[in-house]
């Protein structure tokens, strides 16, 4: 009944294809499409002044994602997932190319072997610490291997930047790489030992005296992957959580639009900002605007994470409660500090000679703050004592100091957000919730603030790769997303794209992963890995939690066999053994999503079977039993109804006395009566008896039972059915 109906969704494309669903779904003619990126009366108001139609190929390319993903997951989940029977409950396109990435590197971990190091240092007594060096050449110090991505929104102010590609780049989460200076590596004790001896019996000359000024950038303000690598990293805080907060902010006005992946500012805050620092701060007002680059993929049309109103400084938000209040501190000083002058650091580098050793001493001290006042992303100030090139120095201490190679760390939240952008994986409006599917799927845990695939997940991992490999690597996933951009700007028609994916790669690609399933080809190939790769992950700290991890899935086809009772509230006779060591002071709980032995034996090999933890809500009891026996992986669930544990329908025997007297009306087979529920009152309908012909052909063959007998939606009355099969018969014998 309004004379104009306003559109105002999310600036993204998922906004814009809820957008394009409300009129439909309203009955609405001629809708006018209204954006903005924060809720404010002017930005409101400008938007209402402004609207337009909806966008096409945003609605198009938010409509193929839709699609996809449901192709995957739908028939994925139900055709390759649900048949391994192990407990799995979905994959998506997304979700297992993210899980695949966890698993990986778990897989790093079990097989890292540690080989042995040594680290030689000298110490003068004008407190330069000095490393050793196999030439005099500059070099920066030996970095421990670590995922740490570059920043994909680097700044274009025409700055210096670090120069040597082996400098760790400083950037938002520096404060974490924990890059400490270290020696060139020696492999050898006795190579260690002859080193020291040099340094001990040669006097130390300085023969090369470096400094030179270095001007850092600002970071760029956040977008919706930094914003949460931050908020993990300085507040603690998860993905989901950071998103959660940050959704208050903005529905309060406070902050613009959070799921953005564009470093872009509006002009007007920009000037605002600049008149800030004109005020309040002008020795950091740079002379020329600080401008930077969006990564590849953005959808610049949207700003940056930043708060609506500079004026609106931390200490001046007393409504907001302390989660929020932490949150927009660092979305406000890191918007403010972009446009902030750069910082200046003096460095200096000093080498000294003893015998055929060199030495190398470096030294950083920032000689102007710039943006750090606001954000500092800086390592401390190590300051080198005045020395002259030619100068003696009088060693105090020589050491080498043996260390082992570390293996590759588990991923935070943040760092694995990181790892998604870069690896082209999922979108801004995904990553925080592709990690709460993979918790709640207990495809993984955290442990210790770092997440760990779990049993589960690394046989799903597994299986899908060799199920259906492509999907589940983060290159494909990425090529996806980039037609879907492509299709976002109008270069690619949304429904030619989807049919020729599904015809040429989807549905090829199911049809083979159905096969290998149902032969049980997987069998073999699951088992080969399993027999590679080891079945524990090795303890990276002293005291730190071990968790039994199998690196692959049993067989995941059974055949069906018995049912056996047990009460799945009663404790079970024995626990697994715990893996994990004891603090000193306290004792470790164990984790909720361990499994335990129970009473019950597998129907197929005798074993005791496991007792799985689920979240699912489709389940009447919080958990499952398998059996962990190499070569079986049976496993049963709770029917609370007849008080046991059963195997899965597809699986179980059939029971003869459930056969009745009547045909299939499709394919001739006896049909069975089947037990279900209805509002709570206990029904009963016939069909047909073969399982394999229920998934197929015989689906739609179900008679209930009403006050005239049994009928069938498709078939009618079951007498009438059986009746025209018997004068069926009679007329082709005559």
């Amino acid at each position: 009944q309004a004379d104009a109906v306003y559109i105002a969704t999310d600036p993204d494309r998922e906004g814009e294809t809820i957008g394009w669903h409300l009129p439909q779904a309203l009955q609405l003619k001629h809708p006018r499409r209204v954006v903005y990126s924060e809720i404010t009366p002017e930005a409101v108001g400008k938007a209402i002044a402004q609207p337009r139609t909806l966008d096409a190929d945003l609605v198009a390319a938010g409509r193929a994602r839709d699609c996809l993903d449901k192709l995957v997951g739908y028939k994925g989940s139900r055709h390759v997932v649900w048949p391994l029977n192990n407990g799995a409950k979905s994959m998506g396109r997304v979700q297992s190319a993210t899980l695949h990435l966890l698993c990986q590197r778990e897989r790093e971990i079990q097989t890292f072997v540690p080989q042995d190091y040594w680290s030689v240092w000298v110490l003068y007594d004008n407190g330069i610490k000095a490393f050793y060096r196999r030439n005099a050449a500059a070099k920066a110090p030996h970095p421990r291997k670590t995922e740490v991505a570059p920043d994909p929104t680097r700044s274009t102010s025409g700055l210096a930047q670090p120069s040597n590609p082996n400098e760790p780049h400083i950037h938002d989460d520096a404060q974490t790489q924990k890059i400490g200076p270290e020696s060139d590596r020696i492999t050898s004790q006795v190579e260690a030992d002859r080193l020291v001896a040099i340094a001990r019996t040669h006097p130390h000359t300085v023969i090369k005296v470096e400094g030179k000024t270095h001007k850092q950038s600002p970071p760029p303000p956040f977008i919706t992957s930094t914003l949460q690598q931050a908020a993990g990293q300085r507040l603690r805080f998860s993905p989901e959580q950071t998103m959660k907060v940050a959704q208050a902010l903005y529905e309060a006005g406070y902050i613009t639009y959070m799921r953005t992946d564009s470093v872009a500012l509006a002009a007007p805050f920009r000037d605002a900002v600049k008149q800030y620092l004109a005020q309040h701060d002008p020795d950091n007002l740079p002379k020329r605007a600080t401008s930077h680059r969006s990564g590849k993929g953005s959808q610049d049309a949207h700003e940056a994470i930043r708060p609506t109103k500079v004026n609106h400084t931390p200490g001046s938000m007393p409504t907001l409660t302390p989660e929020q209040a932490k949150l927009y501190d660092l979305i406000w000083n890191r918007a403010v500090a972009s446009l902030c002058c750069p910082a200046t650091l003096r460095k200096t580098r000093i080498v000294t000679q003893s015998g055929e050793a060199f030495w190398e001493a470096r030294g950083q001290v920032v000689e102007f703050p710039g943006y750090t006042r606001y954000w500092n992303n800086l390592k401390a100030d190590t300051q080198l004592p005045p020395v002259q090139l030619g100068q003696g120095l009088t060693l105090k201490q020589a050491e080498a100091e043996k260390k082992q190679t570390q293996p590759p760390p588990r991923y935070t939240e943040p760092k694995l957000v990181q790892l998604m952008e870069r690896k082209g994986i999922g979108r801004p409006s995904t990553y925080a919730p592709t990690i709460k599917v993979l918790r709640s799927r207990t495809y993984v845990q955290r442990v210790q603030g770092k997440l760990q695939p779990t049993p589960l997940g690394l046989e799903l991992d597994a299986a899908l790769n060799v199920l259906l490999p492509d999907l589940i690597q983060p290159e494909f996933t990425a090529q996806m997303e980039a037609k879907l951009d492509a299709i976002a700007h109008g270069q690619q028609e949304w429904q030619s794209y989807l049919t020729g994916w599904h015809r040429s790669y989807f549905a090829p690609a199911i049809t083979c992963a159905k096969t290998k399933v149902t032969s049980g080809e997987i069998r073999g190939l699951l088992d080969a890995q399993s027999a590679v790769i080891g079945k524990t992950s090795p303890p990276t700290q002293q005291g730190e939690e071990q968790q039994a991890i199998l690196t692959s899935a049993p067989p995941p086809y059974r055949q069906p066999s018995g049912q056996l009772s047990e009460q799945p509230s009663e404790q079970p006779s024995g626990a697994a053994e715990s893996t994990r060591p004891k603090a000193k002071s306290q004792s470790v709980k164990p984790s909720p999503t361990a499994a335990t032995t129970s009473r019950t034996r597998c129907p197929k090999c005798e074993a005791r079977m496991s007792k799985i933890p689920s979240k699912s809500k489709k389940m009447k009891a919080k958990h499952f039993l398998k059996c962990q026996t190499p070569g079986c992986g049976t496993v049963m669930f709770w029917n609370s109804r007849q008080k046991q544990y059963e195997l899965p329908f597809a699986q179980r025997a059939p029971d003869p006395g459930a056969f009745t007297d009547y045909p299939c009306p499709v394919c001739g087979a006896w049909l069975e009566r089947h037990g279900y529920q209805k509002d709570g009152q206990a029904k009963e309908m016939l069909r047909c008896s073969l399982p394999e012909h229920r998934r197929g052909k015989c689906k739609e063959v179900a008679f209930f039972q009403t006050k005239h007998g049994f009928w069938s939606p498709k078939f009618g009355n079951l007498q009438s059915v059986v009746s025209s099969k018997v004068s069926s018969k009679v007329s082709s014998k005559s």
